[in-house]
Protein backbone atom coordinates (compact mmCIF):
# COMPACT_ATOMS: atom_id res chain seq x y z
CA UNK A 1 0.00 0.00 0.00
CA UNK A 2 3.03 2.31 0.93
CA UNK A 3 4.56 1.45 -2.47
CA UNK A 4 1.41 2.06 -4.18
CA UNK A 5 1.29 5.74 -2.46
CA UNK A 6 4.58 7.04 -3.65
CA UNK A 7 4.61 5.32 -6.70
CA UNK A 8 1.37 6.11 -8.27
CA UNK A 9 1.45 10.13 -8.10
CA UNK A 10 5.17 9.72 -9.38
CA UNK A 11 3.59 7.37 -12.77
CA UNK A 12 0.94 10.37 -13.17
CA UNK A 13 4.20 12.43 -13.41
CA UNK A 14 6.42 10.48 -15.82
CA UNK A 15 3.67 9.60 -17.46
CA UNK A 16 2.66 13.53 -18.41
CA UNK A 17 6.54 13.79 -18.78
CA UNK A 18 6.15 11.39 -21.62
CA UNK A 19 2.98 12.54 -23.40
CA UNK A 20 4.78 15.91 -23.88
CA UNK A 21 7.08 14.26 -25.55
CA UNK A 22 5.36 12.76 -27.50
CA UNK A 23 3.41 15.81 -28.16
CA UNK A 24 6.83 17.74 -29.08
CA UNK A 25 7.41 15.02 -32.07
CA UNK A 26 3.91 14.97 -33.30
CA UNK A 27 3.86 18.74 -33.70
CA UNK A 28 7.16 18.51 -35.48
CA UNK A 29 8.73 20.71 -32.85
CA UNK A 30 11.23 17.75 -31.79
CA UNK A 31 13.13 16.82 -35.33
CA UNK A 32 12.39 13.27 -36.65
CA UNK A 33 14.13 12.14 -39.59
CA UNK A 34 13.66 8.84 -42.66
CA UNK A 35 16.80 7.20 -43.86
CA UNK A 36 17.20 5.74 -47.27
CA UNK A 37 17.68 2.23 -46.25
CA UNK A 38 14.63 -0.25 -45.06
CA UNK A 39 14.29 -0.26 -41.08
CA UNK A 40 12.86 -3.14 -38.99
CA UNK A 41 12.52 -1.64 -35.35
CA UNK A 42 11.84 -4.55 -32.88
CA UNK A 43 10.62 -2.90 -29.28
CA UNK A 44 8.22 -3.11 -26.74
CA UNK A 45 6.40 -0.79 -24.26
CA UNK A 46 7.94 -2.17 -20.77
CA UNK A 47 11.27 -2.23 -19.61
CA UNK A 48 13.13 -5.57 -20.05
CA UNK A 49 12.48 -9.59 -20.19
CA UNK A 50 10.12 -9.37 -23.41
CA UNK A 51 12.33 -11.63 -25.68
CA UNK A 52 13.32 -8.78 -28.16
CA UNK A 53 17.09 -10.54 -28.94
CA UNK A 54 15.57 -13.83 -29.77
CA UNK A 55 13.28 -12.05 -32.06
CA UNK A 56 16.21 -10.04 -33.67
CA UNK A 57 18.24 -13.22 -34.46
CA UNK A 58 14.66 -14.87 -36.16
CA UNK A 59 14.27 -11.68 -38.39
CA UNK A 60 18.20 -11.90 -39.46
CA UNK A 61 17.59 -15.75 -40.19
CA UNK A 62 14.45 -14.96 -42.08
CA UNK A 63 16.23 -12.20 -44.20
CA UNK A 64 19.65 -14.62 -45.02
CA UNK A 65 17.78 -17.24 -46.20
CA UNK A 66 15.65 -15.23 -48.44
CA UNK A 67 18.77 -13.57 -50.04
CA UNK A 68 19.13 -10.31 -48.67
CA UNK A 69 22.09 -8.47 -46.23
CA UNK A 70 20.82 -7.78 -43.15
CA UNK A 71 22.56 -5.73 -40.63
CA UNK A 72 21.27 -4.81 -36.47
CA UNK A 73 22.00 -1.52 -34.99
CA UNK A 74 21.37 -1.29 -30.96
CA UNK A 75 22.07 1.37 -28.18
CA UNK A 76 24.78 -0.84 -26.30
CA UNK A 77 23.27 -0.50 -23.51
CA UNK A 78 25.48 -1.01 -20.57
CA UNK A 79 28.65 -0.39 -22.55
CA UNK A 80 31.47 1.52 -21.13
CA UNK A 81 32.10 3.08 -24.53
CA UNK A 82 30.36 6.02 -26.23
CA UNK A 83 29.11 7.18 -30.08
CA UNK A 84 29.03 4.45 -33.27
CA UNK A 85 31.45 1.48 -32.96
CA UNK A 86 31.12 -1.92 -35.36
CA UNK A 87 31.72 -4.92 -34.01
CA UNK A 88 34.33 -6.85 -34.68
CA UNK A 89 37.01 -9.35 -33.53
CA UNK A 90 38.07 -7.08 -30.82
CA UNK A 91 34.86 -6.48 -29.48
CA UNK A 92 33.51 -7.31 -25.91
CA UNK A 93 30.84 -6.54 -23.75
CA UNK A 94 32.72 -3.35 -22.41
CA UNK A 95 33.06 -2.03 -25.88
CA UNK A 96 29.28 -2.89 -27.79
CA UNK A 97 27.63 -4.08 -24.59
CA UNK A 98 26.32 -7.67 -24.15
CA UNK A 99 23.37 -7.92 -26.21
CA UNK A 100 25.53 -6.77 -29.41
CA UNK A 101 27.98 -9.60 -28.16
CA UNK A 102 25.60 -12.05 -28.32
CA UNK A 103 24.53 -11.57 -31.64
CA UNK A 104 27.78 -10.67 -32.76
CA UNK A 105 29.03 -14.45 -31.97
CA UNK A 106 25.82 -15.79 -33.59
CA UNK A 107 25.63 -13.83 -36.71
CA UNK A 108 30.03 -13.34 -37.09
CA UNK A 109 29.08 -12.29 -40.76
CA UNK A 110 26.47 -10.00 -40.23
CA UNK A 111 27.58 -6.08 -39.95
CA UNK A 112 26.62 -5.24 -35.81
CA UNK A 113 26.68 -1.96 -34.47
CA UNK A 114 25.44 -0.18 -31.77
CA UNK A 115 25.18 3.75 -31.34
CA UNK A 116 22.83 6.28 -29.33
CA UNK A 117 21.75 8.42 -32.15
CA UNK A 118 19.90 5.58 -33.93
CA UNK A 119 19.98 7.98 -37.04
CA UNK A 120 23.92 8.28 -37.07
CA UNK A 121 24.09 4.61 -36.33
CA UNK A 122 21.80 3.82 -39.65
CA UNK A 123 23.60 5.96 -41.79
CA UNK A 124 26.78 5.12 -40.66
CA UNK A 125 26.16 1.67 -41.35
CA UNK A 126 24.98 2.39 -45.10
CA UNK A 127 28.32 4.59 -45.81
CA UNK A 128 30.69 1.40 -44.28
CA UNK A 129 28.60 -1.31 -45.49
CA UNK A 130 28.65 -2.04 -48.86
CA UNK A 131 26.08 -4.68 -49.21
CA UNK A 132 22.86 -3.30 -46.88
CA UNK A 133 19.39 -4.22 -47.83
CA UNK A 134 18.11 -3.60 -44.55
CA UNK A 135 19.04 -2.65 -40.66
CA UNK A 136 16.96 -3.99 -37.85
CA UNK A 137 16.84 -1.81 -34.80
CA UNK A 138 16.90 -3.44 -31.21
CA UNK A 139 14.79 -1.78 -28.56
CA UNK A 140 14.58 1.23 -30.92
CA UNK A 141 10.64 2.41 -30.47
CA UNK A 142 11.24 4.98 -28.57
CA UNK A 143 13.56 6.67 -30.19
CA UNK A 144 10.95 8.93 -31.68
CA UNK A 145 14.03 10.96 -33.71
CA UNK A 146 14.21 8.28 -36.73
CA UNK A 147 10.82 7.49 -38.26
CA UNK A 148 11.54 3.26 -39.28
CA UNK A 149 9.85 1.73 -42.22
CA UNK A 150 8.16 -1.79 -40.18
CA UNK A 151 7.93 -1.92 -36.18
CA UNK A 152 7.12 -4.79 -34.92
CA UNK A 153 5.99 -4.52 -30.68
CA UNK A 154 6.49 -7.46 -28.50
CA UNK A 155 4.33 -7.60 -25.45
CA UNK A 156 4.69 -10.75 -22.99
CA UNK A 157 1.94 -13.36 -22.65
CA UNK A 158 1.29 -13.01 -18.88
CA UNK A 159 2.02 -9.21 -18.73
CA UNK A 160 0.27 -7.86 -21.50
CA UNK A 161 0.46 -3.71 -22.16
CA UNK A 162 -2.85 -3.27 -21.48
CA UNK A 163 -3.04 -4.82 -17.90
CA UNK A 164 0.41 -2.59 -16.71
CA UNK A 165 0.79 0.51 -15.90
CA UNK A 166 3.76 3.26 -16.40
CA UNK A 167 6.53 3.73 -14.99
CA UNK A 168 7.46 3.39 -11.69
CA UNK A 169 3.84 2.00 -10.76
CA UNK A 170 4.21 -0.29 -13.26
CA UNK A 171 6.48 -1.65 -16.16
CA UNK A 172 5.50 0.46 -19.36
CA UNK A 173 7.98 2.89 -20.05
CA UNK A 174 5.96 4.11 -22.95
CA UNK A 175 2.14 4.88 -23.47
CA UNK A 176 0.35 2.17 -24.41
CA UNK A 177 -1.45 3.81 -26.90
CA UNK A 178 1.89 3.67 -28.60
CA UNK A 179 1.10 0.12 -29.52
CA UNK A 180 -1.49 1.75 -32.33
CA UNK A 181 2.29 2.66 -34.54
CA UNK A 182 3.07 -0.85 -34.61
CA UNK A 183 2.65 -2.64 -37.97
CA UNK A 184 2.53 -6.28 -35.67
CA UNK A 185 2.14 -6.97 -32.35
CA UNK A 186 4.02 -10.47 -30.79
CA UNK A 187 2.65 -11.90 -27.90
CA UNK A 188 6.05 -13.57 -26.20
CA UNK A 189 6.64 -16.29 -23.87
CA UNK A 190 2.88 -18.34 -24.30
CA UNK A 191 2.64 -21.11 -22.80
CA UNK A 192 3.66 -24.70 -24.54
CA UNK A 193 -0.42 -25.96 -24.48
CA UNK A 194 -1.78 -22.42 -25.39
CA UNK A 195 -4.96 -23.38 -26.98
CA UNK A 196 -6.99 -21.51 -29.79
CA UNK A 197 -9.37 -20.05 -27.46
CA UNK A 198 -6.62 -18.74 -25.45
CA UNK A 199 -5.06 -16.91 -28.27
CA UNK A 200 -8.55 -15.09 -29.33
CA UNK A 201 -9.01 -13.62 -25.68
CA UNK A 202 -5.78 -12.36 -25.90
CA UNK A 203 -7.29 -10.97 -29.92
CA UNK A 204 -10.55 -9.69 -28.01
CA UNK A 205 -8.50 -8.22 -25.22
CA UNK A 206 -6.32 -6.46 -27.42
CA UNK A 207 -8.79 -5.12 -30.09
CA UNK A 208 -6.25 -4.44 -32.40
CA UNK A 209 -7.11 -2.47 -35.53
CA UNK A 210 -7.39 -3.80 -38.97
CA UNK A 211 -3.94 -2.96 -40.27
CA UNK A 212 -2.00 -4.89 -37.54
CA UNK A 213 -1.15 -8.27 -37.39
CA UNK A 214 -0.75 -10.41 -33.92
CA UNK A 215 1.12 -13.45 -33.47
CA UNK A 216 1.98 -15.69 -31.04
CA UNK A 217 5.24 -17.01 -30.16
CA UNK A 218 7.06 -19.50 -27.02
CA UNK A 219 10.61 -20.01 -26.39
CA UNK A 220 12.52 -23.13 -27.70
CA UNK A 221 14.80 -24.36 -25.59
CA UNK A 222 17.79 -26.62 -26.46
CA UNK A 223 17.77 -29.52 -25.13
CA UNK A 224 20.65 -30.24 -22.61
CA UNK A 225 22.85 -33.47 -22.97
CA UNK A 226 24.73 -32.56 -19.49
CA UNK A 227 24.37 -35.03 -16.97
CA UNK A 228 23.95 -34.11 -12.73
CA UNK A 229 22.38 -30.80 -11.35
CA UNK A 230 23.14 -27.24 -12.62
CA UNK A 231 23.16 -23.87 -10.88
CA UNK A 232 21.09 -21.61 -13.23
CA UNK A 233 22.60 -18.52 -13.12
CA UNK A 234 21.29 -15.35 -14.44
CA UNK A 235 21.42 -11.74 -14.44
CA UNK A 236 18.43 -10.99 -17.07
CA UNK A 237 14.72 -10.15 -16.65
CA UNK A 238 12.11 -12.34 -15.28
CA UNK A 239 14.56 -15.62 -15.45
CA UNK A 240 11.89 -17.32 -13.74
CA UNK A 241 10.47 -18.78 -17.56
CA UNK A 242 14.26 -19.90 -17.94
CA UNK A 243 14.11 -21.85 -14.77
CA UNK A 244 10.81 -23.42 -15.09
CA UNK A 245 12.61 -25.13 -17.77
CA UNK A 246 15.54 -26.45 -16.53
CA UNK A 247 13.51 -27.93 -13.58
CA UNK A 248 11.43 -29.76 -15.71
CA UNK A 249 15.01 -31.94 -16.90
CA UNK A 250 17.05 -30.90 -13.90
CA UNK A 251 14.89 -31.13 -10.71
CA UNK A 252 16.85 -30.35 -8.29
CA UNK A 253 18.63 -27.32 -10.15
CA UNK A 254 18.80 -24.04 -8.37
CA UNK A 255 18.25 -20.17 -9.28
CA UNK A 256 20.94 -17.64 -8.62
CA UNK A 257 19.56 -14.31 -10.11
CA UNK A 258 21.30 -11.10 -10.61
CA UNK A 259 19.33 -7.91 -12.13
CA UNK A 260 18.62 -7.39 -15.59
CA UNK A 261 22.49 -6.86 -17.35
CA UNK A 262 24.10 -7.38 -14.44
CA UNK A 263 27.89 -6.19 -14.32
CA UNK A 264 29.29 -9.15 -12.58
CA UNK A 265 31.95 -7.99 -9.71
CA UNK A 266 35.01 -10.48 -8.08
CA UNK A 267 32.89 -10.82 -5.08
CA UNK A 268 30.08 -11.95 -7.17
CA UNK A 269 32.38 -14.44 -8.78
CA UNK A 270 33.27 -15.81 -5.33
CA UNK A 271 29.93 -16.15 -4.54
CA UNK A 272 29.24 -18.12 -7.61
CA UNK A 273 32.33 -20.36 -7.08
CA UNK A 274 31.48 -20.97 -3.51
CA UNK A 275 28.23 -22.17 -4.58
CA UNK A 276 29.11 -23.87 -7.62
CA UNK A 277 30.99 -26.33 -5.39
CA UNK A 278 27.66 -28.10 -4.43
CA UNK A 279 26.20 -28.81 -8.03
CA UNK A 280 27.81 -30.31 -11.29
CA UNK A 281 27.67 -27.60 -13.69
CA UNK A 282 26.77 -23.88 -14.12
CA UNK A 283 23.45 -22.99 -16.58
CA UNK A 284 23.69 -19.59 -17.96
CA UNK A 285 21.89 -17.37 -20.24
CA UNK A 286 23.54 -16.73 -24.39
CA UNK A 287 23.83 -13.21 -22.92
CA UNK A 288 24.70 -13.38 -19.95
CA UNK A 289 27.67 -15.63 -20.81
CA UNK A 290 29.05 -12.70 -23.07
CA UNK A 291 29.61 -11.27 -20.01
CA UNK A 292 31.29 -13.67 -17.73
CA UNK A 293 33.46 -14.62 -20.42
CA UNK A 294 35.27 -11.53 -19.56
CA UNK A 295 35.64 -12.77 -15.85
CA UNK A 296 37.87 -15.09 -14.52
CA UNK A 297 34.48 -17.35 -13.48
CA UNK A 298 35.07 -19.60 -16.32
CA UNK A 299 38.80 -20.13 -14.97
CA UNK A 300 38.07 -20.37 -11.27
CA UNK A 301 35.51 -23.25 -12.41
CA UNK A 302 37.50 -25.57 -14.59
CA UNK A 303 39.82 -25.67 -11.18
CA UNK A 304 36.68 -27.73 -9.75
CA UNK A 305 36.68 -29.41 -13.06
CA UNK A 306 32.95 -27.66 -14.09
CA UNK A 307 32.02 -26.20 -16.89
CA UNK A 308 29.67 -22.59 -17.86
CA UNK A 309 27.52 -23.75 -20.07
CA UNK A 310 24.71 -21.68 -22.05
CA UNK A 311 21.56 -22.53 -22.89
CA UNK A 312 20.07 -21.56 -26.68
CA UNK A 313 16.77 -20.87 -27.31
CA UNK A 314 15.01 -19.25 -30.39
CA UNK A 315 11.76 -17.82 -30.73
CA UNK A 316 8.71 -20.77 -31.69
CA UNK A 317 5.73 -19.67 -33.51
CA UNK A 318 2.49 -21.13 -31.74
CA UNK A 319 0.63 -20.16 -35.18
CA UNK A 320 1.62 -20.56 -39.06
CA UNK A 321 4.62 -17.71 -38.75
CA UNK A 322 3.88 -18.01 -42.50
CA UNK A 323 2.15 -14.21 -42.09
CA UNK A 324 4.78 -12.56 -40.28
CA UNK A 325 7.48 -14.07 -42.47
CA UNK A 326 5.29 -12.48 -45.55
CA UNK A 327 5.10 -8.79 -44.14
CA UNK A 328 9.09 -8.93 -43.09
CA UNK A 329 9.85 -10.09 -46.74
CA UNK A 330 7.42 -8.15 -48.77
CA UNK A 331 8.48 -4.89 -46.83
CA UNK A 332 12.26 -5.36 -47.43
CA UNK A 333 11.81 -6.60 -50.90
CA UNK A 334 9.39 -3.83 -52.31
CA UNK A 335 11.39 -1.16 -50.17
CA UNK A 336 15.21 -2.22 -51.18
CA UNK A 337 16.60 -0.57 -54.04
CA UNK A 338 18.30 -2.27 -56.46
Amino acid sequence: MLKNIVSIPLSWLYTMGVAIRHLLYDQRMLPSFTVDVPTICVGNLAVGGTGKTPMVAYIVRLLQENGFHPAILSRGYKRLTHGFRMADTMSTTDTIGDEAMQMHRAFPDVPIAVCENRVRGVRQLKRQVKELDVVILDDAMQHRAIQCGLTVLLTPYDRLYIDDHMLPWGNLRDLPSRALKADAIVVTKCPDNIRPIDMRVVDNRLHLPTYQQLHFTGIEYARMEQTGTPLVLTGIAHPEYMFDHVKQQYPQAELLAYPDHHRFTPADIETIVTKAKHFDFVLTTEKDIQRLRATELVDRLQTQNKRLIALPIRVKFCTPNKTFDKQIITYVRENTRK
